[in-house]
């Protein structure tokens, strides 16, 4: 019988986070390509755009007029998806047939007013001017007394469904702990009551000492592709420090926050030499006036290029029917990322 290989055989991987499977299948890395490409996006954009509703000055698309902002602008998102309105509960007649009120804020956080610059882009004191927005966002709207989860996430790319190429986040604050965080808390909860320790804190340990899949490290907090990786060059950064929310991160760690998320954005674009998209997102306690010791402050960055910048992931088929799969293993990824500098191409250039 052929001896295992991770490298070479078809394998499966747990996800401690979710309670779920994903599939590896590493011989199918080098299969040829016939299907959709994808247009790479147009990054010559200019500094201010007059046509652009996120832009310092110009007019939104409900007629509201932006200050002439510098830095990090927020508002409340003119289409959202939640309400702040409180709506009487009607009782459900059937299991089959659940259905909830949901109350809550969006929120869009302009990241610079400057419209070409992405996060890799940016100085590291206005990156770190984004987390502190970031910081005092989450106690804001968390000290709500009926918002219970705070999502801050960032969609980038016309390729994830961003509407807009101005660099910009959003919030989206509610009254429910929304499913997958909801699973997630379930799982480090059972972890906690079993060890007294955080899940990520003992998983962060064992790949520092691993070193294989760590892509950068710096003073408080390390980025690196995880073990159950599903998108091809899926990263996740956790802080060094059990920190439960972004509240308790000091000066120091904001800035060395700060620093790894210029560093990371920047070897993703380095990695095809174009504007990297992604959906990223901010896992971090709920704000239910609960304890949650369980929880371990941690990103996600959810890329779908997979061997160029023409060239993405689909999640069909298997994947929708059954479980994630993967063809480049995690440590592959890593290693393409680990080669990648933190100058950006265009500087290098």
């Amino acid at each position: 019988m052929t001896p295992f290989d991770p490298k070479l055989h078809p394998h499966r991987r747990y996800n401690p986070l979710l309670d779920e499977w994903v599939l590896v299948s590493p011989q199918r890395a080098n299969r040829p390509w016939h299907g959709q490409t994808e247009k790479t996006e147009h990054e010559d954009l200019p500094s201010h755009d007059e046509k652009c509703y996120l832009c310092a000055g110009n007019i939104r698309v409900n007629g509201e007029k932006n200050p002439d902002y510098k830095g990090v602008f927020v508002f409340e998102n003119d289409f959202g998806s939640l309400m702040k309105n409180t709506v009487e509960k009607t009782e459900n007649s059937s299991d089959l047939f659940k259905i909830e009120p949901e109350r809550g804020i969006n929120r869009v956080i302009c990241f610079s007013e400057n419209h070409s610059l992405t996060l890799p882009e940016m100085e590291i004191d206005d990156v770190k001017k984004l987390v502190d927005v970031w910081q005092l966002q989450y106690e804001e709207l968390g000290n709500l007394e009926y918002i219970n989860y705070v999502q801050i996430f960032e969609n980038k790319g016309q390729v994830m469904g961003c509407s807009n190429p101005h660099p910009h986040g959003q919030i989206w604050a509610q009254s429910s702990v929304p499913s997958l965080v909801e699973k997630t808390q379930k799982n480090l909860a059972a972890y906690y009551q079993k060890h007294q320790r955080s899940l990520l804190e003992d998983y962060l340990q064992k790949e520092l000492t691993s070193g294989e899949r760590i892509i950068l490290e710096n003073q408080n907090f390390v980025a690196l592709v995880p073990f159950w990786a599903i998108w091809p060059f899926e990263t996740m950064i956790i802080s060094k420090r059990k920190a439960e929310n972004i509240i308790s991160f000091s000066e120091s760690e904001k800035l060395s926050f700060a620093e790894i998320l210029k560093d990371l954005t920047a070897k993703y674009d380095n990695l095809f030499e174009t504007s990297f998209p992604y959906s990223s997102g901010i896992h971090q306690s709920p704000t239910d006036g609960n304890l949650h010791p369980e929880w371990h402050f941690h990103m996600h960055f959810y890329p779908p290029l997979l061997r160029s910048a023409e060239v993405k992931k689909f999640m069909v088929g298997y994947e929708m029917l059954a479980e994630p799969q993967r063809d480049i293993t995690p440590e592959q990824s890593a290693d393409l990322l680990k080669k990648q500098p933190t100058k950006h191409y265009k500087a290098q250039h």
